[in-house]
């Protein structure tokens, strides 16, 4: 991706002649009085819909310029009420500018028509915080997606993965925003499209029409609306099928009509992740796992998820956001319990310097106040409800995670059944590959393969005689660390939100506040200690200034506690994504201390992948955590 760019508020306002207008580029978003009229004869008809996508399992539309969304909703509401419609719809999207929540909340209740009125609260309740890269929205119980792109067009459709059935072209006039009907453009966005894919826009000038002709499409001009004399509508070209050597493409293919049961190789956080996104989707899942019904995770009461920001905006901090995001999403309606806790995240710098530098940071990125905000010491310790050693940043999206009754939750996903038992290897076979016990048994068979076993997927791919091809996971290593339990008591009840920096404090579960965490390189065992004991006070301590007067006399080596395992790789990212060199076997691993963060959103994109969506992360992501 080209360097950061912080994202514009859009100037909306209506104009002397009533039409709600961009103050930034001085023209109209719609016609106020038609414009569901205007979608659908411009954008609706003029990519043959709903009759191009009738007796089709998905069908995916990709937009430029989402404004206000009135597009999306006229095309939802022609799906809801169509009987021949297709089991999934998806729209992409790109926004330079996105409006705030509560501005497209209201914005939408004066606009939007009628018909489409009944729609509008649930994508204004849905709506992210205006950051950039993607967000997906999910409807209909997930049978109608909106991948929304913060973010300039030049930028984002480079690094886009999707295939493109029809395309709704809707910037603002090509002489008031020329940079969203450039050629460039309409080339990368053209390398997304599918062998049938349509285009529609209300834009008839000569110079977009041969645009579009360079890119790949046959276009016409056709009766516009609204007083416009004319629109464009277009169908890609016929061209020759390009040989294909993406190895995401190759992994699709090889999951066949994408169908049949997946199976998951570990049943923690990645692999819980993992079966709950494809189960979601229909698909059947096995999960194998030596633990059976006891997590890795059973007694570690609390964890907590926050987002990391850094000066460059780079992939990890960048994932973390997605991450974060994806999370609250995707296990917002669990049952009590295994559901997260929004409580927000206080992170404390170790000194004065840092604390600069952090707020500096901020600054720079203009991330929007409700997602993060600098706070001083006194503003720090009354959303923390205790007194704290000094100031820093809050995360109002911090989440407190219980991942022994996450887990299971996920894991309870119908589809998924589970099998207790240690995978050893992987053999190839005919139409996939079979997972093989020490002895030879064979535990399952299909035509993908989830490698979400930690460190353990390491020996299996070495046993499997496929980790040659992939030096990174070979410098895989476990790293052991440990948790604390405080009692809530001995310290007014525990802070009120997630205090996190060198180390952290969470509020209390269950009479018990979690203090961690510690980092054993070369340990021969995770087990609780009291050297890690006394090292999650000393954090505490760090925190807060001093440790409470109650926990003064806590003695380290007689507290409750938890410890596991960490798989680190180099550079403290995943390996996400399918092997080149063994097309059906994927890789969700090496998740390091931020396995809440990557696992509904990895989740999420290989089954995303294996069923024809657009993929959540974008193209520079994607080989980041690629497995190498």
């Amino acid at each position: 991706m080209p360097a950061y760019v912080p994202l514009v508020p859009p100037a909306a306002e209506f104009g002397p002649d009533g039409q709600f207008r961009s103050a930034l580029y001085g023209d109209v978003y719609h016609c106020t009085d038609s414009a569901l009229g205007q979608a659908e004869h411009v954008f609706l008809r003029g990519n043959g819909l709903p009759e191009r996508w009738r007796g089709r399992q998905g069908f995916t539309v990709c937009e430029t310029g989402f404004g206000l969304g009135l597009n999306f909703l006229a095309l939802w509401h022609a799906w809801r009420n169509d009987p021949a419609r297709p089991r999934r719809l998806h729209m992409l999207s790109i926004e330079a500018h996105p409006f705030a929540q509560a501005a497209l909340r209201g914005w939408l209740r004066q606009l939007a028509p009628e018909a489409l009125r009944g729609l509008v609260g649930q994508l204004a309740d849905q709506w992210p915080a205006c950051l950039p890269g993607l967000h997906r929205l999910e409807f209909e119980d997930g049978a109608v997606t909106l991948t929304l792109a913060f973010g300039t067009a030049a930028a984002l459709a480079p690094q886009l993965r999707a295939s493109v059935d029809a395309y709704f072209l809707d910037g603002f006039a090509p002489d008031r925003n020329p940079d969203l009907w450039q050629p460039a453009l309409m080339r990368d966005l053209a390398r997304l499209a599918a062998p049938d894919a349509t285009l529609a826009t209300w834009a008839s000038a000569g110079h977009v029409r041969q645009a579009l002709r360079d890119a790949g499409f046959q276009v016409r001009r056709q009766a516009g609306y609204g007083g416009k004399w004319h629109m464009t509508a277009g169908v890609r070209a016929p061209q020759s099928a390009p040989a294909v050597d993406d190895a995401w493409a190759v992994a699709r293919a090889a999951d066949g009509a994408g169908s049949g049961e997946v199976l998951v190789v570990g049943g923690g956080l990645a692999g819980a992740g993992v079966a709950q996104a494809l189960a979601l989707r229909g698909r059947q899942v096995c999960v194998i796992d030596a633990a059976g019904p006891d997590s890795a995770h059973a007694g570690h009461v609390a964890a907590a998820l926050t987002p990391v920001i850094a000066r460059d905006d780079n992939p990890r901090a960048r994932l973390s956001r997605a991450g974060s995001q994806r999370a609250m999403a995707r296990w917002g309606a669990l049952p009590p319990g295994a559901a997260p806790w929004r409580c927000g995240t206080l992170q404390l710098e170790r000194d004065a310097g840092r604390t600069a530098a952090l707020e500096e940071t901020l600054r720079q990125l203009q991330f929007p106040a409700d997602w993060v905000r600098t706070v001083d010491r006194d503003e720090a310790a009354a959303l923390a409800g205790v007194p704290l050693a000094r100031g820093g940043v809050f995360f109002a999206d911090g989440l407190l995670v219980r991942p022994a009754s996450l887990i299971p939750a996920l894991l309870d996903t119908p589809g998924v059944r589970r099998i207790g038992a240690q995978a050893a290897a992987l053999r190839r076979v005919a139409d996939g590959w079979q997972v093989l016990a020490a002895g030879g048994k064979v535990l399952g068979q299909g035509a993908t393969v989830v490698l979400a076993n930690a460190f353990g997927a390491q020996a299996l791919l070495r046993a499997s005689g496929l980790l040659d091809a992939l030096p990174r996971m070979a410098q895989m290593h476990a790293l052991a660390g440990e948790v604390s339990l405080l009692p809530a008591q001995g310290w007014a009840g525990g802070p009120r939100c997630i205090v996190g920096g060198e180390g952290y404090l969470l509020p209390p579960v269950d009479g018990w506040c979690v203090a961690g965490s510690t980092y054993e390189h070369g340990a021969a065992v995770a087990e609780v200690s009291a050297c890690g004991q006394q090292a999650n006070l000393r954090k505490a301590a760090g925190l807060l200034g001093q440790l409470p007067a109650g926990w003064a006399g806590l003695q380290p080596g007689q507290l409750p506690g938890w410890a596991g395992w960490r798989a680190v790789l180099p550079g403290r990212l995943p390996a996400v994504g399918p092997l080149a060199h063994a097309p059906g076997v994927w890789l969700a691993a090496g998740y390091a201390s931020r396995g809440l963060s990557w696992s509904a959103l990895t989740g999420d994109l290989i089954a995303a992948c294996l069923q024809g969506e657009p993929l959540p992360l974008p193209a520079d992501l994607l080989a980041a955590v690629a497995p190498r």
